[in-house]
């Protein structure tokens, strides 16, 4: 596997509890960063292991951000790389037996628009805020907004691909304003990630060509430890693209086949 030495990085992994989230922030960790990780269910400000720390936080509420963010550049005084992983509006798929995801926009329920767009993109809007003046004053920097097909083909419902296309925008659009201080700024794809809820239905889907959640903490450190991350500034990407890219495979040993928008 190519080298992507973290040692000296401060990562932060929002919405990282469980799944991609989690397995992101155990990778980054591994290649030597030190990573905080955050969530609704995060241990309150605790180490989890020698080099992660969880801190409770519930992405909706600016003043519970605006702490966390705080504490972290009070303990770390840097902010290096930022990985926007929280999300909103996967619960209550079914609802009264119902499944409720694929319905068509004026069946879907209003409170999965504003939770994937409070939970998610102004959330990822508002962290965004928070980690680039750390990173414009050392001038350098990578803020990663997990995304995925849906901003460019219908997948799912409406208001998924609406919020997926805004984050993919907000993307191209921190990232030029943030070039000019050596901060990179991207949209990562990952392609089917082996989490919890997936594995929950693994009877039912086609494992062969999945990806670990910590892949795409495999992707992030490539990105990270790359000198040169800037040449990726404002794209979508797609992590088992990079691997190829960067000559990293999956825990397993596998590499995984890049999707593409035909594939999806």
């Amino acid at each position: 596997m190519t080298a992507m030495s973290l040692d000296g990085r401060v990562a932060i992994v929002t919405g990282a509890t469980k799944g991609v989230g989690r397995g992101i922030g155990r990778e980054l960790a591994l290649q030597g960063a030190r990573v905080f990780v955050t969530g609704r269910s995060a241990p309150d400000h605790k180490t989890l292991d020698e080099r992660i720390t969880g801190i409770r936080c519930d992405h909706r509420f600016n003043i519970q951000v605006q702490s966390a963010f705080n504490l972290i550049l009070r303990e770390a005084n840097a902010i290096d790389i930022l990985v926007n992983n929280v999300w909103g509006g996967y619960e209550r798929m079914v609802e009264d037996g119902d499944f409720t995801w694929p319905r068509p926009f004026w069946q879907q329920p209003l409170w999965r628009w504003d939770a994937m767009f409070s939970a998610g993109v102004r959330a990822h809007y508002q962290a965004s805020q928070l980690a680039a003046p750390a990173m414009i004053a050392q001038r350098r920097g990578l803020i990663v907004n997990i995304s995925f097909w849906a901003a460019q083909k219908h997948i799912g419902n409406v208001a998924y691909g609406v919020s997926k296309a805004a984050t993919d925008k907000m993307t191209a659009d921190m990232a030029t304003e943030l070039k000019p201080y050596g901060v990179a700024v991207v949209s990562l794809y990952p392609g089917l990630v082996r989490t919890e809820k997936v594995m929950e239905a693994a009877q039912w889907l086609d494992l062969t060509n999945s990806e670990s959640p910590e892949f795409i903490g495999r992707t992030v450190a490539a990105l990270a430890a790359d000198p040169d991350v800037l040449r990726h500034t404002g794209k979508v990407l797609v992590a088992a693209a990079l691997a190829l890219e960067y000559g990293f495979t999956d825990i397993d040993g596998t590499t995984p086949r890049p999707l593409t928008l035909t594939d999806v």
